[in-house]
């Protein structure tokens, strides 16, 4: 893996591949996560996928991906650390299997650049039916996490945990702000979003990278730029004084229990490890006592924020048994912090980790992802220097980076006519 420095806020992760059929080519322009831009960003890059000064429409860009041999290129919207992260991601035929040795890479990348840099207009905005037509859709694809509680109860508790934090805006941002979007309004978002934000690509096939340089310098040479805006700083997060208590009230028949944490640790490898033992494997202690022997959940997991240095555990009850499993999630960590644990949990919450990252290497989407967030949260370690870190951590590590665990925020969704 090597990443260099195109041109002004233009940077190439290049991860050279010849086991793969396919080679994968990722634009992607990392902005700061606001409440007031994340809607317009998302609607923006979606807008742009409609089509370009030569292929106007959907039909004319399928005919051109059909040229290219089936080529695939797809819009993607991520949150990572408290980056948004919009563009696209291409999947191609590797030239290596290309039929005649036909190159690839460099009409690619030319689409690409047409996508990012030559939509289509009329007078000087978007398209009208495009711009309709994707507002709808991104409103609708806010709106429908409320048919995925478990997602929605997850979702809200990051909100309230970092109320007024970045790292609470969620990747598509708000229904309401959505709605009232205006084509100038996201037409003007995106000129900025293309002259100011960094722009990281990523590569990942057999193309020399040489050749991968000269064909994405080509295809951007008219993507204008200025003034980059820096990556933000990780805003600090403040541990409550008491921890936050939040009940909502909603049509469900099962109760969604969500627990924030702050950690104020900085070894984060010993917080991986131990979060993996605490709820984030099919051995950990949620998963095999309070879901498995204690019945208590009928799913209970917790996840490792690194860039915020945060845990949340997400679960599902029957709404009379809150307390009880609030009680439980509180004592299963007990018992990580105090190193109640038998041998074969610690090996095999390391062999989880480690398995992740050697797998890693096994799919161009998941090395994509994975360096596309070391990029937008400025770390430069590989999987296999993180696999070395979790191998490196002692059980005393643990113990002590988990002491530091203190409840934060608790999200309870639960039924209107559920009893208070």
């Amino acid at each position: 893996m090597t990443r260099t420095q195109l041109a002004g806020g233009v940077f190439l992760t290049y991860l050279p591949a010849e086991k793969f059929k396919t080679s994968l080519l990722s634009a992607q322009f990392v902005v700061p996560l606001r409440w007031e831009t994340a809607s317009a960003n998302a609607l923006s890059s979606a807008i742009l996928r409609r089509g370009t000064v030569s292929c106007p429409d959907m039909g004319a860009l399928s005919r051109r991906l059909d040229q290219l041999y089936g080529a695939r290129i797809d819009v993607t919207v991520r949150k990572k650390g408290e980056s948004q992260c919009v563009g696209f991601v291409a999947s191609l035929i590797d030239d290596y299997f290309a039929p005649g040795g036909e190159r690839l890479l460099e009409p690619t990348a030319n689409l690409l650049g047409e996508l990012i840099c030559h939509p289509v207009t009329r007078e000087g905005l978007f398209l009208e039916e495009y711009f309709e037509s994707e507002k709808t859709n991104l409103a609708d694809a806010i709106r429908s996490i409320l048919n995925d509680k478990r997602a929605y109860a997850d979702s809200r508790l990051l909100q309230e945990m970092c109320a007024g934090e970045p790292y609470g805006v969620p990747r598509l941002g708000n229904e309401q702000i959505a709605v009232a979007l205006y084509p100038r309004m996201v037409h003007d978002a995106y000129r900025e979003l293309i002259a100011a934000s960094r722009l990281e690509i990523i590569y990942s096939g057999s193309a020399p990278r040489s050749r991968v340089e000269d064909a994405l310098r080509a295809a951007l040479a008219d993507l204008p730029r200025k003034e980059i805006e820096a990556p933000p700083e990780p805003a600090a997060h403040a541990l409550p004084e008491e921890p936050r208590m939040i009940t909502e009230r909603l049509d469900v028949t099962q109760g969604k229990l969500g627990m924030g944490f702050s950690c104020a640790s900085e070894d984060a490898a010993a917080l991986l490890l131990g979060n993996t033992l605490f709820g984030g494997s099919s051995n950990s202690k949620l998963f095999l006592n309070v879901r498995e022997k204690l019945s208590l959940c009928y799913y209970a997991s917790s996840l490792f924020h690194r860039q915020k240095g945060l845990i949340t555990v997400s679960s599902g009850i029957e709404f009379e048994n809150y307390q009880k499993a609030f009680d439980e999630i509180l004592s299963q960590l007990e018992a990580v912090r105090q190193g109640r644990l038998e041998d074969w949990e610690l090996e095999a919450a390391r062999s989880t980790l480690l398995n992740a990252y050697a797998s890693m290497g096994d799919s161009q989407g998941k090395l994509e992802n994975f360096y596309l967030g070391q990029a937008a949260t400025g770390r430069d370690e590989t999987p296999e220097i993180l696999a070395e870190q979790v191998r490196a951590v002692t059980p005393e590590r643990i113990f002590e980076a988990m002491g530091t665990v203190k409840l934060d925020t608790v999200y309870f969704l639960k039924g209107k006519e559920a009893e208070a």
